[in-house]
């Protein structure tokens, strides 16, 4: 089996060559991990490595050896090798059998009764994706960052993983390093080549093959959906519909809701056609207006937003109006958006998909490091907003990370690319911090993007079955 790269340099922020952690949490680097093959086969099996490290700790001999045997996939080689055929006739009729008492059991509603899921009563998470493609240096390096609040206010209270890489794995998958791939990477824990779904040139349309971690949440516990929101700009529409997968078990039936200037725009269109404000050519003109917005997001089958979030936009137009020339724009929008839902809708798991940075690729290096300026504005804002809120204060866990990295070489006519996968396109950070995240500390061996979804699943008490990477045990107390 493969085996994570070793515990080389954690420890306290500033402590060089601190020895590696020494708890449970901090061998993961010493422990046997599943192979890729064993979790596309068995998606469950990331998590029994945990099981029976909790089992050995505890001296569970017992329990350990039982579940290092499912771990290793003895157990299941070992039934499908030496189990004894079932005569053909005995089958057919246990099968029947088996028929049967579900037909009885049926009338009874037993099938008929979906599963009761508990309520939540978890930590709240905020994911902040730090982009459109944020570099280490303008953003935690303290001689050079462009993002202060969060490199020297909000480091010293969490784990800082600095060396978080896009696509670690050995060989690595050659996935893309853009702003909706990153996007999903972060939501699904698993790396795969996207393309845009009407096979467009640079599109982002993109849709995922396994569930997302507001799905994973969703299905296990009892949480309305709009109490699972991503908060998007006003630029990359496409990532509107990140909220859910194609994935049959999963789906639209468990997706978030989304925040946006887009979706305002649709909520005000609908609400002025049913005021009567047109008529004749014009009233058939904005018609058709409404159903190119709503054909945008077709998987929905044009499902109704819920009361919350109509009432949510109901009091955005009587705040601001309906010009559109009064309310903040680009990532000031999404900062603002994502306050006003924390007050009105109550949030337990929210995306916050942070933007300005990309207008680098009109060829300014301030236009980056201005968006990174204001990005840290935004969180500010976002935590003073928790700490402000006692049910929110001491029960949120905030999750930094970008969606990519950026190019670092000075010689391009436009700085700061990330199409192109060079190396400093894969390397990001993620800051994470929270009740139950250890404070003050820096791990700058690699860990990858996709082991957030996993350690957001852990913090939580969701698993998410289909990611790639085990959770980033380091943040853990």
């Amino acid at each position: 089996p493969e085996r994570t790269p070793c515990a080389r340099s954690s420890g306290r922020l500033g402590g060089e060559g601190s020895p590696p952690r020494s708890d449970v949490r901090g061998r993961s680097g010493l422990v046997d991990q599943p192979t890729h093959r064993d979790r596309e086969q068995y998606p469950g099996l990331l998590f029994l490595n945990q099981a029976r490290r909790r089992a050995e700790l505890r001296g569970n001999s017992g329990v350990y050896k039982s579940l290092r045997l499912v771990e290793t996939g003895r157990i299941m080689k070992a039934s499908a090798r030496e189990a004894p055929a079932i005569p053909r006739r005995r089958f057919l009729k246990r099968l029947v059998a088996g028929a049967g008492a579900v037909v009885g059991t049926a009338n009874l509603g037993v099938l008929a009764q979906p599963r009761q899921r508990p309520r939540y009563e978890g930590p709240n998470i905020i994911i902040i994706r730090f982009g459109g493609g944020a570099r280490r240096r303008e953003s935690i390096d303290p001689a050079h960052t462009f993002s202060p609040y969060l490199c020297h206010d909000l480091v010293p209270r969490g784990v800082l993983f600095k060396n978080m890489m896009i696509d670690s794995f050995q060989p690595p998958k050659g996935v893309d390093t853009s702003h909706g791939q990153g996007t999903l990477y972060i939501l699904t824990g698993k790396y795969v080549k996207y393309r845009d779904v009407e096979g467009q040139f640079l599109g982002q349309r993109f849709e995922a093959p396994v569930p997302t971690v507001f799905e994973y949440l969703r299905k296990s516990f009892d949480i309305p959906d709009h109490e699972t929101l991503i908060v998007n700009g006003e630029d990359r529409t496409a990532e509107e519909f990140y909220n859910f997968s194609n994935h049959h078990l999963f789906g639209v039936n468990y997706r978030s809701q989304t925040l946006s200037l887009f979706r305002y725009k649709t909520y005000l269109l609908r609400r002025q056609i049913d005021a009567g404000l047109w008529a004749g050519a014009e009233l058939e003109q904005k018609q058709k207006e409404l159903e190119t917005m709503e054909a945008v997001d077709y998987r929905t089958s044009g499902a109704p937003d819920s009361r919350e979030i109509l009432d949510f936009w109901g009091r955005w137009r009587s705040y601001y109006g309906e010009s559109g020339l009064v309310n903040p724009r680009g990532d000031r929008l999404l900062t603002e958006l994502a306050v006003r839902a924390l007050r009105q809708l109550r949030p337990k798991l929210m995306m916050v998909n942070y933007n300005d940075c990309d207008y680098v690729h009109w060829g300014y290096m301030s236009h980056y490091t201005r968006g990174i300026s204001i990005m840290d504005l935004g969180i500010r804002q976002i935590m003073r907003a928790v700490e402000a809120d006692e049910e929110y204060r001491d029960n949120t866990i905030l999750v930094v990370v970008p969606d990519c990295g950026r190019d670092s070489n000075p010689f391009v006519p436009v700085p700061c690319q990330h199409h192109f996968g060079s190396r400093s396109a894969h390397e990001i950070f993620s800051l994470l911090m929270g009740p139950g995240i250890a404070r003050g500390q820096a791990v700058d061996y690699p860990v990858d993007q996709t082991q957030l979804a996993s350690t957001i699943g852990a913090l939580m008490g969701f698993e998410p079955a289909y990611a790639e990477a085990a959770p980033l045990e380091e943040a853990f107390l």
